[in-house]
């Protein structure tokens, strides 16, 4: 049985992704050889990325992630402003912030918890909500690339509502990854 390319992620809606892709094609305008660019619809929150897993243990991991998940409450996150890693002198991500409560600290601990509880590494780096919009090529010209990154502005683009979580199959192609979303899970239901 081959094993699967996992990740649990929040997803970003349509319209957003859209406004992203617009912020994208004006950077790639700039500079378009020097970006391996991420397509609108792949765009996403990574919350755990959990790696090769076996398909027998599917069911539990929605399970597990479930119980720890729906105690969690809505809460609204915002996404904007440009941002560069490790920093804008030698760039090698770039990507756009997410603004969020302490809510999103907790579903992301509450995640991190029970995934090592069945055995999945705990990330070593700190938790850094972000969206990725590209990763700079080794080959990129460094001279022209950071004048044109370090005066790209983005303001907000706009607020999600996240009411839900997706664990998602990752599948690496030529053309770049497809992602197929394995189970949707919701956060706590509020009474109306």
């Amino acid at each position: 049985m081959s094993m699967i390319r996992a990740f649990i992620a929040l997803e970003i809606p349509p319209a957003l992704q859209n406004i992203i892709a617009e912020h994208s094609a004006a950077l790639q305008r700039d500079i378009p050889h020097a970006i391996r660019w991420v397509a609108a619809a792949n765009i996403h929150l990574t919350l755990k990325f959990l790696g090769d897993t076996s398909p027998a243990s599917l069911q539990g991991l929605i399970h597990s992630l479930s119980a720890v998940i729906n105690q969690q409450e809505p809460f609204q996150i915002s996404i904007g402003e440009f941002g560069l890693f490790p920093n804008p002198k030698r760039p090698r991500v770039l990507w756009i912030g997410i603004q969020a409560p302490p809510d999103l600290d907790r579903l992301y601990h509450a995640i991190e918890t029970a995934c090592a509880r069945l055995g999945y590494p705990a990330e070593e780096k700190p938790f850094n909500p972000h969206l990725t919009l590209g990763r700079v090529r080794e080959e990129a010209d460094q001279t022209r690339l950071r004048p044109a990154l370090q005066n790209y502005q983005i303001g907000q683009l706009g607020a999600i509502d996240v009411e839900s979580v997706t664990l998602f199959r990752s599948d690496l192609r030529p053309q770049g990854p497809s992602y197929t979303a394995l189970a949707h899970i919701p956060l706590a239901q509020l009474d109306s």
